[in-house]
């Protein structure tokens, strides 16, 4: 299974803060477009972050079944 992770108002949109979704084998882009459908994620900004490192949505990347997916806010200084 892979864990995602949700923050800010991703956590908002999707109403909980993580879930647990089983794939053998999913490319990012597959599980983000599917995220997409599920809670409409399209009007938020937010970087996703694969086993606490940041990569491009648009990244080919598969995800394996022990990945954490953290999608998050933007950061801002301070």
């Amino acid at each position: 299974m892979i864990e995602i992770k949700y923050f800010g108002a991703v956590a908002e949109k999707t109403n909980c803060e993580f879930e647990k979704i089983s794939f053998s084998e999913v490319s990012l882009q597959k599980l983000l477009q599917d995220l997409n459908e599920k809670y409409k994620l399209e009007s938020l900004t937010f970087s996703v972050a694969v086993n606490q490192k940041i990569v491009s949505k648009t990244a080919d990347f598969t995800l394996q079944t022990t990945d954490v997916v953290a999608l998050l806010p933007p950061f801002a200084g301070g």
